[in-house]
């Protein structure tokens, strides 16, 4: 039986935290747990912010993608709300709306950070050539289009000769 008390120690802490900022339902679930409430408490908590709409991560995953999408590739942004808590469904169908709705252009992202470490027409060695393909790899963005953005660029591997 949950200690009333302890009920609403707990769904005080769960609005106190989603007043400072948006979390979606495992990042508060997280929180609480790491407050020591017990397992009902929290359950209680979550049921209770969320029958007011105060934690919805389809809203959380939306709001989260309309921030990163001019900065981030598709991949890594739906890798980092899976990681925060949010099934791949829903971040899928939060990707297509904000898609439908900012038409991003992935390319021009992955320009923008390329250029952040290196301007149009340079000659790479090829360990600094190894090394953009892995940073930019790590952010998730495709080969294929690393490969033919490098070259729209004309980025290329120096020769020696």
């Amino acid at each position: 039986m949950l200690n009333p008390e302890e009920r609403n120690r707990a769904r005080k802490k769960a609005m106190r935290l989603l007043e400072h900022m948006d979390r979606t339902e495992k990042g508060l679930t997280d929180k609480l747990r790491q407050a020591e409430f017990s397992p009902e408490a929290v359950e209680d908590a979550i049921a209770y912010v969320k029958s007011y709409g105060y934690i919805n991560d389809a809203r959380y995953a939306r709001t989260y993608i309309s921030f990163r999408i001019e900065s981030r590739s598709r991949q890594k942004i739906l890798t980092e709300l899976q990681m925060k808590g949010v099934d791949r469904q829903t971040a899928l169908e939060a990707w297509e709306e904000m898609e439908e709705l900012l038409a991003p252009d992935e390319r021009a992202v992955l320009r923008k950070t390329i250029e952040k470490k290196y301007q149009p027409d340079t000659e790479l060695d090829e360990g600094q050539m190894r090394r953009l393909y892995g940073y930019l790899g790590r952010r998730a963005f495709k080969y294929e289009d690393i490969s033919r953005t490098l070259e729209e660029m004309n980025i290329r591997v120096k020769h020696d000769i």
